[in-house]
């Protein structure tokens, strides 16, 4: 059974950094084909897909987020971490990250992590 976890700060201030972790246990983060995914959602919105890092490591983000996003990937650690520059309170959300076995299906999720950013 795969499980992933989000880690990081609850409380980030404007114009910082949001730096997040997903630890993965019960599987590889490198097996083929695995596709890692940050989605966030927003108060009272829909979800909303950031980036994906796939098995290979190669990358692809959003359009509208890719200048202020970063997905990287430990693989020592198993882990997969997310960085979205600039913040601002705009960027209040419960992030997610996510695996699937393809570039369009989801088949585990972490439980999401409260991101809230505020002076």
């Amino acid at each position: 059974q795969v499980q992933l976890q989000e880690s990081g700060p609850g409380l980030v201030k404007p114009s910082q950094t949001l730096s997040l972790t997903c630890t993965v246990s019960g599987g590889s983060i490198t097996t083929s084909p695995t596709f890692w995914r940050w989605i966030r959602q927003p108060p009272g919105k829909g979800l909303e897909w950031m980036g994906t890092i796939q098995y290979s490591g190669a990358t692809v983000y959003s359009p509208s987020l890719k200048s202020r996003t970063s997905i990287s990937r430990d693989t020592s650690r198993n882990q997969i971490t997310l960085q979205l520059s600039s913040v601002t309170p705009e960027d209040t959300a419960v992030y997610y990250c996510a695996r699937g076995q393809s570039l369009v299906a989801v088949d585990y999720w972490g439980q999401g992590t409260q991101v809230t950013v505020s002076s």
